[in-house]
């Protein structure tokens, strides 16, 4: 029966036969290391001290005088530094005051993180919108806001009657001189002087569909929510890979919300096939660059194949036990026999 224990074990780790021998040894000590306090327990009866009145009397006492001891101390910790802890509590609840939400009257489009945050808005909230605008995202409806990922539906419910965004039916002007001829004045500018020219916004620019397993940063930041870190994160990871074979994989990368994975859904084509990996001539260090594998993993991958020879396809690796069939189906697009 012991041998048959070590050959279940050799199959199913890849050890040699030696290192699943010590693994059993090491595997039966740590059982018994278990069971040792319950067979303790069972075999050993339980002791009951016998308590005599007197015993119990000297008890009382003992517990009566560390009352009394207790309590002299509270009284010695209050008079010494209550004066100094009761600062401290009115100290935390003016700084609580202070980051209680001040409303005002805002543009949603110009407001500044920190008048954000004034408004009752997490900081990373707050840099979230700033950099939202950056992109070009502005904000034509009250509503709009809640287009911003995580926005609290109920912080929106008390900002909605505060939110002034300006009239979009014709051009606004503010500061104008006496005599000017636009609206709140006469000549646009008095006689002798040049015209000013117009400002005008710059164009927006509109994102172009782009193959994603040849893309580099620049391309990625042109999208909405994406900055310089997420583009470095989307193609680390795409690097790691060896490339997308399937949109479904953009939601595997770490912590991408819901704005990023909207606009490489728009956005990024899979044109260029991935890099695969030569499975019978690979090193486990190699193999452990793969997203998809630990280290573990590879090494066990390894010694199989020098156990039962070369792959000949994908159902060569079903028998490794540690390898199941989601993450074969996984590693098939990425592997070469």
């Amino acid at each position: 029966m012991f041998s048959r224990i070590i050959a279940s074990i050799r199959d199913h780790f890849g050890f040699s036969h030696r290192q699943a021998r010590g693994f059993t040894v090491v595997l039966f000590i740590g059982l018994m290391a278990l069971l040792i306090p319950f067979l303790y327990r069972w075999f050993v009866p339980e002791r009951h001290l016998d308590t005599s009145a007197a015993d119990t009397k000297t008890l009382d006492s003992l517990v009566a005088i560390m009352h009394t001891e207790e309590v002299r101390e509270n009284e010695k910790w209050r008079s010494q530094y209550g004066n100094k802890y009761k600062d401290n509590r009115d100290e935390k609840r003016t700084a609580e005051r202070f980051h209680e939400p001040k409303l005002f009257n805002f543009d949603p489009n110009t407001v500044s993180v920190a008048g954000w945050q004034q408004l009752g808005l997490p900081k990373f909230m707050a840099e979230r919108i700033d950099k939202y605008r950056g992109k070009g995202g502005q904000f034509r409806r009250k509503e709009d806001l809640l287009r911003i990922y995580d926005f609290p539906p109920d912080l929106y419910d008390q900002l909605e009657p505060y939110i002034q965004l300006p009239d979009r039916s014709g051009p606004t002007f503010s500061g104008n001189k006496p005599g000017s001829t636009e609206p709140g004045g006469s000549p646009a500018s008095t006689p002798g002087e040049p015209e000013r020219p117009r400002y005008e916004r710059p164009t927006p620019v509109v994102p172009q569909p782009f193959d994603i397993n040849t893309a580099d940063t620049s391309d990625l930041k042109k999208l909405k929510g994406i900055g310089s870190g997420r583009a470095r994160q989307i193609v680390n990871y795409r690097n790691a890979l060896g490339g997308f074979v399937s949109p479904a994989q953009f939601a595997e990368i770490f912590n991408i919300d819901s704005l990023s994975l909207s606009e490489l859904g728009r956005y990024a084509r899979i044109n260029t096939a991935v890099r695969r990996i030569k499975i019978n001539t690979v090193t486990p260090e190699e193999l452990d660059r793969s997203p998809y594998l630990s280290r573990r993993q590879a090494e066990i991958i390894i010694a199989y194949r020098q156990q039962h020879g070369a792959f000949a396809s994908i159902e060569s690796l079903r028998p490794i036990r540690i390898l199941d069939a989601k993450l074969i189906e996984k590693l098939e697009p990425y592997l070469e026999f």
